[in-house]
């Protein structure tokens, strides 16, 4: 967005939630107004209000309760005749010579729940989140990832070198696994802060369930009701917390359907994998072969959802979507704080552990030698029990056109986060990380002459398989601890292996059918 992105993205996310500012009217106040007129309260028949004679007419429970529903029928009746409502009482005690006038809350809800305007309405409210969390969350994971490789790394490379450890296998488990692990949970800390803290904003100014029923009919067709659109659009920012964003949904089923199709939602860290290969093998293209990633990301939702409903789901049903439609009102800064450090304590308490055993088994892999003579923690990747691993499942993507180590490694980083998996071919090819991925440089001529061996000359097919992969398959090990978090092991690893062999039949599609063109 450049330097004045924040400034429009504020500007505009205030202009959408605007109506907030002003204490609307509408049925709460419509209500008000009725039951608190004098001759309401007077009507109402009330032991305290009635002299002996009364009382006694009065006496039994029954006779009591048919007065009182006569009084709210009267009520009622008064209250319809005011918001120009068809009601069914026999009179109207009192009523206006007509309806009464729209009010503000009428006027907003006439643009926002329109059947045309309102979802792109939605759309760009969900695109100022998107903006507004890269706008405030990326200079804070900036710092924290700087402090954390730097002053933070720094001092305990200097206390281990102070007890003779300095420079060892511990040096590496602690800087490069432990501290690694928790920088990488750190950093995740506001991004899902800014985006509990948006989401919470549309939810308590009333909009969010105004949103669902603007969605609702696009999203019975997979057997889940409006609602449920929201986390999966966030997931084309970040899939962690699109996941976390799940819990809006108040059925079991729907939220784990919702959730087994998030990580099917091309995040933004699948990005830099996108620009590193079209700039490299599609250079007069970059721009839609990017854009096609997105549009299969897209297919692959919708299919995903259709497959699964008719499959696993075939008990969930679109249900009636019915909401009461809170008054607009302007969020209450205290109730969002607690509830944006609940959401994050749970996510460090549950997904963060997670993390940084995963980050720690991966650095104990790479750092373990199987050929050569090698010292633990100081040892090449085609050497180490990592790249080993590596070597023994390239054979399985030689059908995609990218069978060769340094693919298939790349892969394996790109597990624990996408982010990674630029700086994995960089490290594989012993070259330089590009500072701007759609240049690569020397990396790009390296993946050009690998990719087109390994796939009888057939490289552009290949990294065109390669970009299928890395959309279909899982997207990073934190997305996959939310999901055990939130939905249990059994559905998590599922869902892994569902993806990974969805990744491999598209890939193996895109590329052999790519090659023959």
């Amino acid at each position: 967005m450049g330097a004045a992105g924040p400034a429009v993205a504020v500007v505009l996310l205030v202009g959408v939630l605007g109506f907030a500012v002003v204490r609307p009217r509408g049925l709460p106040e419509a209500v008000a107004a009725v039951t608190a007129d004098p001759r309401r309260v007077r009507d109402l028949p009330h032991p305290s209000c009635c002299s002996e004679t009364e009382a006694t007419d009065l006496a039994t429970d029954l006779a009591q309760a048919e007065v009182t529903f006569a009084w709210v029928e009267r009520v009622a009746a008064e209250l319809a005749a005011r918001l120009g409502v068809a009601t069914d009482a026999p009179e109207i005690v009192d009523a206006p010579p007509g309806p009464a006038a729209a009010s503000f809350s009428d006027r907003v809800d006439a643009v926002l729940l329109h059947p045309w305007a309102g979802i792109p309405i939605f759309l760009a409210v969900v695109w100022l989140l998107f903006e507004l969390t890269t706008a405030f969350a990326a200079p804070l994971v900036n710092l924290i990832d700087r402090i954390v490789h730097g002053p933070v790394a720094g001092v305990v490379a200097w206390a281990l070198g102070t007890v003779g450890l300095d420079g060892g296998w511990l040096h590496g488990l602690l800087v490069d696994g432990l501290l690694a692990g928790v920088g990488t949970v750190l950093t995740f800390l506001p991004v899902m802060a800014v985006m509990f803290l948006a989401l919470g904003v549309l939810e308590d100014s009333g909009y969010l369930a105004r949103a669902a029923f603007v969605a609702d009919r696009a999203m019975r067709s997979l057997g889940l009701d409006g609602r449920a659109l929201l986390p999966l659009v966030v997931g084309f920012g970040c899939n962690l917390p699109a996941l976390a964003a799940t819990r809006t949904l108040p059925n079991a089923r729907h939220r784990l359907l919702t959730g087994l199709l998030i990580p099917l939602t091309s995040c933004s860290a699948r990005l830099t994998v996108y620009v590193l290969l079209a700039g490299a093998f599609f250079p007069g293209y970059a721009g839609t072969a990017i854009f096609l990633m997105y549009v299969a990301s897209v297919a692959l939702v919708l299919g995903g959802g259709l497959l699964l409903r008719r499959t696993a789901f075939r008990d969930v049903r679109p249900e009636p979507l019915v909401l009461v439609l809170p008054a607009y009102q302007r969020p209450r800064l205290r109730p969002l704080a607690l509830t944006v450090r609940s959401r994050v304590g749970a996510f460090v308490a549950g997904a963060g552990k997670i993390i940084v055993a995963t980050m720690l088994i991966v650095w104990v892999l790479m750092a373990i030698p199987v050929a050569g003579q090698h010292a633990v923690g100081d040892v090449p990747v085609a050497d180490s029990a990592y790249g080993r691993v590596a070597s023994a499942i390239t054979p399985a993507f030689s059908p995609a056109g990218f069978g060769n180590d340094h693919a298939t490694a790349a892969l394996i980083t790109g597990f624990v986060a996408k982010e990674v998996v630029v700086g994995s071919f960089a490290q594989s090819y012993a070259v330089a990380e590009p500072g701007d991925v759609a240049r690569a440089g020397s990396l790009g001529d390296r993946l050009r002459e690998s990719f087109a061996a390994s796939s009888g000359g057939h490289g552009a097919a290949a990294a065109a398989a390669f970009m299928v992969f890395v959309l279909a398959y899982t997207p990073c090990v934190a997305t996959l601890a939310e999901q055990r978090r939130l939905f249990g092991w059994r559905p998590t690893l599922g869902a892994v292996g569902a993806q990974l062999v969805t990744a491999w039949i598209l890939a193996v599609l895109v590329f052999q059918i790519g090659s023959r063109l």
